[in-house]
């Protein structure tokens, strides 16, 4: 069944066939990462149908009318400053080249991308957006990301130039939290069920599995990563956000900017709303079902504050035993950096801890070391193939951290090129062999010492043989941080799990049926001029072989009331009456439709 639903992975774009497409339209996008690069795709613009481009009219054109009154004053002028119009589907190529004035980008990508690489464009000012639209029995709420809601959620508000920054922000730390192995299976789960409850005529049972197995997931869920609590932020703010006070919000999250029932549910008093406070990072949320519960900030730079206050609680910040437990925890690559500014990026996997400090850490496998960023030259993953391991503190029984020591104290210490030298640090971690040289950082401090004969014991315990080759201490009293992936991207090939599946693009590869054809001709009449009996003869056909579209039948009302054909207009407003009769589940929407069509001139 899953095979009704993905294909290979035919349309990413690889890393040549980026680099020779051109991008003239927005400079920021050539600044991107290689690994980055690999969630991009093309968004196909002329495969959007007339059906996509009815339903993004309506969403817009609902949203437009609703929001003005009810979202934040940045929304209606951010929808202009972001090139994005109510009557056509944007372009994203058209998209760039106003974005650019504000300093930002956009891409498309095949659905969700796992949230460390979505925060990583953030970071990079690039806005990821699914080029895929909903249907239109989901015209009111997808649980897949799609470009209604990316491109006419997420992007207006990046105009206001406090939220631009918050989002900035948001993506330079939060790509940096330390995930755990659960976390890529949960975002896996949830990028299913989304997909599956976007399909078309996807069986229950199925369904059924999906929304099993992700709740499955939640149940046995242990401790919280860093990198879920910075997204169950990411969800309440830039997703579900609300801003003002309680009993007055306004919206600015995207996923109510872009769902035209959960934007008017969610200022109802049958959604809580709460002060925002580093408590959202701790409540979970389910991403398929409407939200009961809300945060409200009272004002963007609020956003900011709470963010630099969970940031403190990390390990970017923390460092430390905690922030070393964390990388080992999640098993994927990650960097310590210790407080001679020496960072070590690798798998780490075991920690000697003595009275509740680290005093030795290890890494297995490729393992590169830098400094500001930058690896060390001599020090990359050719020089460090199956791992790294040093000692962290002090020497036992002297006050002087090697970091601090001068030339005449390292000297003094043996810790000279040529002698041989036997450090014991606290903890019982031992070195002994024959200094080779030692390695400074730009202020003088030494960061690294190699030694030659090299053997080193934990008690009994060996952790590293003379006849492993040389020997690289790390110096360092303290780790002062901890964080997700390399501290040099040229260091690694690197590559965030990138989901094995893509969903099947609702764009269609074969003509266009009769009903797609018909939303066509009603779409050039709209450009082109009114032509009555077109009108009739089409509505005809509506009632007769497709009498359960509805969408259709207000945009034919639409055209009948701007030409003042009363005739036309009263029968096709007897056909929108009716199937409200006969469809009571969607009259809500047929009459949404007629009170737009309805309403004066200038608020069209």
């Amino acid at each position: 069944a899953h095979k009704l639903l993905y294909r290979s992975s035919l349309l990413y774009l690889t890393d040549s066939l980026f680099s020779a497409m051109t991008f003239e339209s927005n400079p920021i996008l050539d600044r991107l990462p290689k690994h980055l690069r690999q969630y991009i795709k093309p968004q196909q613009y002329d495969q959007y149908t007339p059906v996509d481009h009815a339903v993004w009219r309506f969403v817009m054109r609902k949203n437009t009318a609703f929001l003005g009154k009810v979202a934040h004053e940045s929304y209606l002028p951010g929808l202009d400053k972001t090139g994005i119009s109510v009557d056509a589907i944007p372009n994203l190529y058209g998209m760039n080249r106003i974005l650019k004035e504000i300093g930002w980008a956009a891409v498309a990508v095949d659905g969700f991308i796992p949230p460390s690489a979505f925060m990583e464009f953030q970071a990079y000012h690039v806005l990821v957006i699914a080029s895929e639209i909903r249907q239109l029995n989901h015209i009111e709420y997808t649980p897949a990301p799609d470009i209604i809601h990316e491109g006419a959620g997420h992007t207006p508000i990046i105009a206001n130039a406090e939220y631009a920054e918050y989002l900035r922000r948001f993506g330079e730390i939060g790509c940096r939290a330390i995930p755990n192995t659960e976390d890529h299976t949960r975002y896996e789960a949830i990028r299913l069920l989304s997909m599956l409850k976007e399909a078309p005529n996807t069986s229950p049972e199925i369904l059924q599995e999906a929304e099993a197995a992700l709740e499955a997931l939640d149940t046995k869920q242990g401790t919280p990563s860093e990198m879920a609590l910075i997204r169950n932020l990411h969800w309440w703010t830039v997703e579900y956000g609300l801003i003002g006070t309680p009993e007055n919000p306004k919206i600015y999250g995207a996923g109510l900017l872009s769902s035209i029932g959960e934007s008017k549910w969610c200022l109802t008093d049958q959604v809580k709303k709460l002060p925002y406070s580093q408590e959202a990072a701790y409540t979970s949320f389910d991403i398929t079902k409407p939200q009961p519960q809300l945060f409200v900030t009272p004002d963007f730079a609020y956003l900011s504050q709470v963010l630099e206050e969970f940031a403190g609680t990390m390990g970017l910040r923390k460092g430390g035993l905690d922030g070393l437990q964390k990388l080992i925890a999640s098993k994927v690559l990650g960097t310590l950096e210790l407080s001679t500014g020496l960072q070590i990026s690798g798998v780490f996997t075991n920690a000697i801890v003595h009275e509740n400090r680290p005093v030795y850490f290890q890494t297995t496998g490729p393992t590169a070391l830098a400094y500001n960023g930058k690896e060390l030259i001599g020090h990359g993953i050719s020089a460090h193939p199956h791992g790294f391991g040093s000692p962290t503190g002090r020497l036992k029984g002297i006050n002087l951290p090697i970091e601090n020591m001068s030339p005449r104290d390292l000297k003094a210490y043996n810790i000279y090129e040529g002698k041989q030298v036997a450090l014991e640090f606290e903890g019982d971690v031992r070195i002994t062999g024959e200094v080779i040289t030692g390695t400074r950082n730009i202020k003088g401090k030494i960061i690294l010492i190699t030694l030659n004969n090299c053997l080193v014991k934990h008690q009994d315990t060996i952790l590293f043989a003379p006849e492993y080759g040389l020997y690289h201490m790390a110096v360092g009293e303290e780790i002062i941080s901890a964080f997700n992936g390399p501290a040099d991207l040229n260091s690694f090939e690197v590559n965030p799990s990138k989901s094995k599946t893509e969903t099947e693009l609702s764009l269609p590869v074969s003509p266009p049926s009769e009903l797609e054809t018909l939303y066509g001709k009603i779409r050039e009449m709209r450009a082109s001029g009114y032509l009555s009996a077109t009108v009739l003869e089409t509505l005809k056909t509506l009632k007769t072989r497709y009498p359960e579209d509805w969408l259709l039948s207000v945009e034919l009302y639409e055209l009948a009331i701007g030409a003042l054909d009363e005739v036309g207009s009263e029968m096709v407003l007897a056909h929108l009456v009716d199937l409200k009769v006969k469809h009571p589940h969607i009259a809500h929407l047929i009459s949404d439709g007629i009170a737009l069509v309805e309403l004066p001139t200038e608020a069209n």
